[in-house]
């Protein structure tokens, strides 16, 4: 039996006769693997580059002899200095003062404290004298203690809306260092979870560490203090106090680890001195293929350039004499950065 077409049908016939005869040629053509785009680019072609894709690989490709199970692939990351800028000052300082003068306005009588003249007139040395930093705990009593988990959390929300940086005129929570963003997305898309371990306070990174990093509060190791439970109106609320104070920073990095994230590291990155045992306790005689990263402050142009004289913080020394010997990978931030900052 013959069928006849209409000329309509003809056409739609024919171009169906071509898709089905291209249809073998389609399913030859292989996928573009994941690995073949560039994962990094805002990153510049160059050593540190290739040794970020190249250890990636190596510990997540299955068959790799240094394939790293993905229970085991935690990567650890300072904040301030490594993930954004810590200039003028660091950014939960900047907070702090902010704050502090709000109150000042209100309880004019703080003027007389020591304390406060030496946070407001930006002498940050005094602050930081002490063993115990007597100077700082006093302007975090008068800025983060006393109030709930949830109003602190609605005060910083209100200063990262309103407040802008001195020299970016932008809000701070745009200042996420952009190779250091595709950096994370690689890092996860490869397996690995990412954490924040910061000298900062935890509730501080946790109110944004999720919108700006995609790294959720849970991930986030910080500075922390005593949180006080009551029962107000009948309903639970957790107050902030500066009792029993933890540093999260230097050796207090590998406690907080420990203490929070309970496995080991196989790659940390950081940008100073403070960021050195961290370091250490990720890469030196680790039982898996270890990864350590630091972020060395080069580019006057585009952000800040320091090393052994910061202004604030992020003094690098001794974990930059000490990266030849450990094999960890330094970023020359005005070298190898080709973009700094997310567009607006």
């Amino acid at each position: 039996m013959v069928i006849q077409l209409s000329p309509a049908g003809a056409v739609r016939a024919a171009a169906l006769a071509l898709l089905l005869a291209a249809a073998p040629s389609f399913a030859a053509t292989p996928a573009v693997p994941v690995r073949a785009l560039d994962a990094l680019p805002s990153w510049r072609e160059g050593p540190v580059k290739r040794a970020i894709l190249t250890y990636v690989e190596r510990v997540s490709r299955p068959g790799s002899a240094d394939y790293v199970p993905a229970a085991e692939r935690i990567a650890t990351f300072d904040n301030d200095g490594t993930l954004w800028p810590e200039n003028p000052l660091p950014f939960q300082m900047l907070y702090a003062l902010d704050t502090l003068r709000e109150r000042v306005k209100q309880e004019p009588t703080l003027r007389d404290d020591p304390m406060v003249q030496a946070a407001l007139g930006g002498d940050l040395a005094r602050l930081l004298e002490g063993p115990r930093h007597e100077g700082l705990l006093r302007v975090l009593a008068l800025t983060h203690a006393g109030m709930t988990t949830e109003e602190f959390r609605a005060s910083v929300q209100r200063w990262l809306a309103t407040a802008r940086h001195p020299r970016y005129g932008r809000p701070y929570d745009q200042l996420a260092y952009q190779p250091m963003l595709e950096l994370l997305r690689h890092l996860r898309a490869n397996g690995f979870r990412t954490f924040i371990v910061s000298g900062g306070g935890a509730d501080f990174l946790r109110v944004w560490s999720e919108r700006v990093y995609g790294i959720p509060p849970e991930q986030v190791v910080g500075s922390t203090a005593l949180t006080r439970f009551e029962l107000r109106d009948g309903e639970p609320v957790l107050v902030k106090t500066t009792n029993h104070l933890f540093v999260d920073d230097k050796a207090g990095k590998p406690v907080g680890i420990h203490a929070f994230i309970g496995r080991r590291p196989i790659a940390a990155f950081g940008n100073s001195d403070g960021d050195l045992q961290m370091l250490q306790f990720t890469t030196m005689a680790n039982s898996r293929p270890s990864f350590g990263l630091l972020v060395h402050h080069t580019d006057a142009r585009r952000e800040y350039a320091y090393d052994a004289h910061p202004t604030s913080s992020g003094k690098l020394v001794e974990a930059l004499q000490q990266a030849p010997k450990r094999g960890w990978v330094v970023v020359d931030m005005a070298k190898d950065w080709a973009v700094l900052f997310p567009k607006p």
